[in-house]
């Protein structure tokens, strides 16, 4: 199993001038010492105008910052919106960092999730499917041909070379985005890896990777030309210390997390409070007073905890055939001196015995797209819930009507 690091940057409030760059700072630096632990992928996101929750609207320039701060680390948009990013921008922006990197990028693509960030660029919930399905049959061809034109639906382009071109040929490794079980499905039919941005237990994952292998090899439909990418990978929040109850006692920012990510999913379809009316944080610090045992059962989920609980809990996903973990440990107000120490204490006491055994892992997967081990036919229904079982349930705040 590998495993990598994701960063939506997080920043709550109050704001003083300097948060945001220590923001990207410390972000930066954390992901340079994730690089030399040994840590296989760093993903990090777009969003836009998600006071609190994301910080992070323009991915590729924080990416091009860590390329050059680190040698081996894989870089992850996990990911473009492409809903909101013209083809030819994505196309060249994500060559660019390529080169950048030698050869390191992930190549992951998504719609967006809320009103919040398409209404501005003038895209509607009910189209986003369409439009992403329509920019990935236009940007792949870029990436490949000296000469594309292209006129679809959403997108029109004229006969253009797109440079530069990605140093991974035809292009860099392709993901997309999935937060519920019919999107792990249509993963797997479009040939794409899935990024399960879902916190899900062992049970669950078990269910996706089946359902989302038995897609690939059965249902294979992709939408251009381009390389399939036979991987799931799932995000799970994370703080490890010497102690589960440390590890709980740093951890505060993941119940920020699910808090602020309810928040931003509650009623879809409609606009949120406007900018600079609530601060999400005391809401967020309100609601945990009066909810101290949602916040313990919170914290009991996930890869929170000692190095020994999180080698047991991660034996159980191991056991699910899933490719790669994705550590959210950048959340809330998590400091960086823990997020470090963190990072630290698991690449020493838990990663190398996953690392070990990647080898078996991979006959298991080669086994499975030869269509030499068979996959079991899993009744999913149960594992169909978006957020999860140790989701923080919460109302959205009163003060955001």
């Amino acid at each position: 199993m590998k495993f990598g690091i994701f960063y939506e940057l997080q920043l709550p409030k109050p704001w003083d001038p300097t948060s945001e760059r220590d923001l990207y700072r410390n972000a930066l630096a954390q992901l340079e010492l994730a690089d030399r632990l040994g840590y296989d992928y760093a993903w990090e996101v777009e969003h836009h105008f998600l006071e609190e929750y994301s910080h992070s609207p323009a991915p590729e320039v924080f990416l091009g910052a860590a390329s050059q701060r680190t040698s081996r680390i894989r870089l992850g948009h996990g990911i473009i919106q492409l809903t909101t990013n013209h083809p030819a921008r994505v196309a060249e922006r994500v060559a660019a960092l390529d080169l950048l990197s030698d050869g390191r990028v992930e190549f992951g693509i998504g719609e967006g999730a809320s009103i919040t960030e398409l209404g501005p660029f003038d895209r509607g919930m009910a189209e986003k499917r369409a439009v992403w399905e329509d920019a990935v049959r236009c940007i792949l061809p870029m990436m490949q041909q000296e000469g594309f034109e292209y006129d679809g639906p959403y997108f029109q382009f004229p006969l253009r070379n797109v440079l530069p071109k990605p140093l991974q040929r035809p292009h860099p490794p392709l993901w997309v985005a999935c937060s519920q079980l019919e999107t792990i499905e249509m993963a797997g039919r479009r040939g794409m890896g899935a990024l399960g941005f879902q916190f899900l237990s062992a049970e669950a994952a078990h269910a996706w990777v089946h359902a989302y292998y038995n897609s690939f090899v059965k249902w294979l439909d992709k939408l251009a030309d381009y390389a399939t990418n036979p991987n799931i990978a799932l995000v799970s929040y994370f703080m490890c210390a010497e102690t589960d109850e440390e590890a709980r006692r740093r951890a505060d920012g993941v119940t920020f997390f699910q808090f602020a990510l309810r928040y931003y999913n509650a009623a879809q379809g409609r606009e949120r409070a406007k900018p600079g009316t609530v601060s999400l944080w005391a809401e967020y610090e309100a609601w945990k007073r009066a909810n101290p045992e949602a916040v313990a059962r919170a914290l009991s989920g996930g890869l929170i905890g000692s190095p020994e609980t999180l080698r047991r809990k991660l034996r159980k996903f191991e056991s699910s055939n899933i490719d790669q973990i994705i550590l959210l440990n950048q959340a809330g107000k998590n400091s960086h001196a823990d997020i470090c120490e963190s990072l630290e204490l698991f690449a020493r006491e838990v990663m190398p015995e996953f690392h070990a055994r990647e080898p078996e892992h991979q006959a298991w997967k080669r086994g499975v797209l030869a269509g030499e081990i068979e996959l079991e036919e899993i009744d999913t229904a149960p594992f169909r819930d978006r957020f999860g079982p140790n989701a923080v349930q919460v109302a959205r705040p009163a003060a955001a009507e």
